[in-house]
């Protein structure tokens, strides 16, 4: 689902001149071309909703999971009463002594509202400075054979600020980019639908990762990007080069995988997952992980160049395929640079704690660079950024291909025009533009001097 677009939108705001209807039937046309590739895509991706589509059963790994996680279980919020601290560790060397807690805290909804329970809280809860009258999260086990429910720190409540941040961000979008981008956060709702109640239990099930991810975010962009920039030729170029994208990112993750001996052990989510279920293929989720992990910046891409180029075309009706996408590509080289920044510098941020640990360690950088913490998002990224460099010539291409074919009322293209083609043109044009000028002025005009002098146009 796209996370933002650098491409300029269709003419529509107050004043705008209507469309020309000569751009619009030749824009009507490019879709058509494109849609004889697109149609067997869309339906194989259906067909590949309904296979892979989980059965709804309970999984392996979800059965496992309830072992940890008592039925009944709830996560109820609670005031606290009271609070008394206590010295939980000794000081020793350069590390302080830590500070514990224990709260009696007023249970505030669910089964247990309004009791009054005793909850232990860590030295790095009371480190966040906790004080009496503030609200907790608990775990609430409903205990067994009629026994007491016993209650345990949790986290911390987020919902006020984070619905507070949601809306300030909807409203923000709806005023800059008004309709559009509040169709942007639809899509957005839609992919999670996808990735949420099939992809991820899809995955749990045991489908293939591959065709799993390549069906769930075609999918996903086949609705966010029509959804977002509306059915025209440009989106339909944009799509067709972000399906290649994902389709190149599948095919040089499960090589790259495979040479790197790539597992999908790197942090402890994923050691719990294999307890939960071995049988789960780890190397796999690494390949989901990047083909999902390319949807947002290869719509952003390809959607810029599909922009670009129909832009130019309608600049200049006459430039052939050629010409539009060398001139395409001048845009494209540009955007490429900068998401190369944005992808890594993204993934740093993320990192930063774990590049904070291998700097206390003192490891030598390339031992930290393909190990196995970094190596896998290094090789994730690579792989990323080699389909998103590609994807940016490929639909360049396709949109100044199909640009050029929807402007042709019928046969193949002709010849590249020369640069003496060109100056006979606008000789031509401004002899054009001289006469109407002189018919314009009337009587007056038609006197030996009123006209412009006569020239060949070649």
């Amino acid at each position: 689902m796209p996370a933002h677009s650098h491409s300029p939108g269709p003419d529509t705001g107050g004043g705008a001149q209507p469309p020309d209807p000569a751009v619009v039937a030749r824009r009507r046309r490019a879709v058509r071309l494109m849609l004889y590739v697109l149609v067997p895509i869309g339906l194989a991706t259906l067909a590949g909703l309904v296979v892979l589509w989980p059965s709804g059963g309970k999984t392996a790994a979800q059965q496992a999971a309830e072992s940890f996680l008592p039925p009944g279980t709830t996560y109820p919020e609670a005031t606290i009463a009271s609070l008394e601290p206590y010295q939980c560790a000794e000081a020793t060397g350069s590390a302080p002594a830590q500070t514990c807690a224990t709260a009696v805290m007023v249970i505030g909804d669910g089964a247990g509202a309004g009791d009054y329970v005793q909850v232990d809280l860590s030295a790095d809860v009371v480190a966040e400075g906790v004080q009496v009258g503030d609200e907790l999260v608990l775990n609430r086990d409903p205990g067994t054979d009629g026994g007491d429910a016993v209650y345990s720190f949790q986290d911390c409540p987020r919902g006020t600020p984070i619905v507070v941040l949601a809306l300030l961000f909807t409203l923000v979008v709806g005023a800059v980019a008004r309709l559009r981008g509040l169709l942007a956060l639809l899509g957005l709702g839609f992919a999670f639908v996808v990735l949420m109640e099939f992809m991820l239990p899809a995955l749990l099930a045991g489908g293939s990762p591959v065709w799993v991810s390549l069906v769930g975010s075609s999918a996903i962009m086949f609705v966010v990007l029509y959804l977002a920039h509306g059915f025209s030729a440009r989106t339909t170029t944009a799509l067709l080069g972000t399906l290649f994208g994902l389709g190149l990112s599948a095919v040089l993750g499960a090589v790259a995988v495979a040479a790197a001996h790539l597992t999908g052990f790197n942090d402890e989510n994923t050691v719990q997952l294999l307890q939960f279920d071995p049988t789960l293929d780890f190397s796999g989720l690494v390949l989901a992980a990047t083909v999902v992990a390319g949807l947002g910046i290869l719509n952003d891409v390809t959607i810029t160049q599909a922009s670009a180029v129909w832009q130019l075309q309608e600049a200049a009706p006459a430039a052939g395929w050629r010409e539009l996408f060398r001139r395409g590509m001048a845009i494209g080289r540009d955007h490429i640079a900068s998401t190369i920044y944005t992808i890594v510098f993204a993934y740093a941020g993320a990192a930063l704690p774990l590049l904070l640990i291998f700097e206390l360690y003192q490891r030598p950088f390339w031992t930290v660079l393909t190990g196995t913490e970094v190596g896998e998002e290094v090789v994730r990224t690579l792989v990323g950024g080699i389909a998103l460099v590609l994807a940016v010539p490929v639909t360049t291409l396709i949109g100044a291909l199909v640009a050029t074919a929807a402007s042709m009322r019928g046969g193949p293209p002709g010849p590249e025009p020369t640069e003496d083609d060109r100056e006979a043109q606008r000789r031509r044009e401004r002899l054009r533009a001289l006469r109407e000028q002189a018919a314009a002025s009337g009587p007056a005009a038609s006197g030996p001097a009123a006209g412009p002098p006569r020239r060949d146009p070649r």
